[in-house]
């Protein structure tokens, strides 16, 4: 974890997991799971967005679990505690390690791959790139549709700030312009997770957010696939009709879109109750 503090709830949540770790470059890709190893159940693979770690799924992991999963959320290649990809410096860098630690964590099984913002363009060159690996595609809030400006919504600096309230000001206000949608969401949790995670995130630009490289993915991808937004996501307000036709005729194997109400880009932190509910009921088909 990172040397900044995170609050007790995550800390909780992470002394329930299990730390595994797979090679990756010149280090590490580093892995939490949770659940039963030996589920029967297709393992289920949560990919965090941009500038993230695995504590973007803080609050549904454990209920994930829960419903028998195994569980494996990992740090992305240059976020959180994983080193750089050893080759690139965008989401197309990251299908090749991950598929990698996939093979050595959980063998030849297909996986149940759920990839939130940056991690759903991931999930999605993955998906294509590995059809035998992905049983199930679920993107949540994804970018790369060809709709997305490179103009991120109003976020400010703040790596030039000593004062460290000074920068967990920022941090908030960054939240409430890009991730969540209601002032009350953006709690102590949500600001501690934000204040460790950006430091740690050695993948600058991501060009390939502001393209259509998902939107092309998802006319190969063959395995059924599963789109869940935030109805007011600040990547998407004002198009969400779009956004929904846009994913309809990108994707020929989509079987749901999913609107989740009153919820920004981080819908599974600030609706995590609604989301794990449409996710689990995902995967009872």
């Amino acid at each position: 974890m990172s040397p900044l503090s995170p609050c007790s709830s995550t800390l909780t949540v992470l002394a329930s997991a299990t730390r595994l770790a797979t090679p990756c470059g010149d280090g590490e890709l580093v892995w939490h799971a949770w659940g039963p190893v030996d589920s029967p159940l297709l393992p289920l693979v949560l990919l965090h967005g941009g500038s993230g770690s695995w504590t973007h799924w803080v609050r549904n992991v454990e209920a994930l679990a829960a419903s028998g999963r195994y569980v494996l959320v990992p740090d992305l290649p240059g976020f959180g505690d994983s080193a750089l990809p050893p080759d690139g410096a965008d989401a197309d860098a990251l299908p090749q390690p991950l598929q990698s630690g996939l093979d050595r964590l959980v063998g030849a099984r297909p996986c149940v791959l759920v990839g939130f913002s940056f991690g759903g363009l991931t999930a999605g060159l993955l998906a294509a790139r590995y059809p035998q690996r992905v049983a199930v595609l679920v993107v949540v809030g994804a970018p790369a549709l060809g709709l997305a400006s490179r103009r991120l919504p109003g976020l400010k600096a703040w790596r030039h700030l000593k004062d460290e309230q000074e920068r967990r000001a920022i941090h908030r206000f960054n939240l409430g312009a890009l991730m969540l949608l209601h002032p009350e969401s953006i709690d102590e949790q949500a600001v501690d997770i934000q204040a460790a995670n950006v430091p740690r995130d050695r993948l600058p630009g991501r060009r390939l957010a502001f393209t259509g490289a998902l939107a092309e993915a998802l006319q190969e991808i063959r395995c059924p696939v599963h789109a869940v937004y935030g109805w007011e996501d600040a990547l998407y307000q004002g198009c969400q009709a779009l956004l929904e036709q846009t994913v309809r005729a990108a994707s020929p194997s989509l079987q749901r879109f999913e609107f989740i109400e009153d919820a920004g880009h981080w819908v599974h932190y600030e609706r995590a109750a609604a989301f794990n509910s449409v996710l689990l009921d995902i995967l009872s088909l």
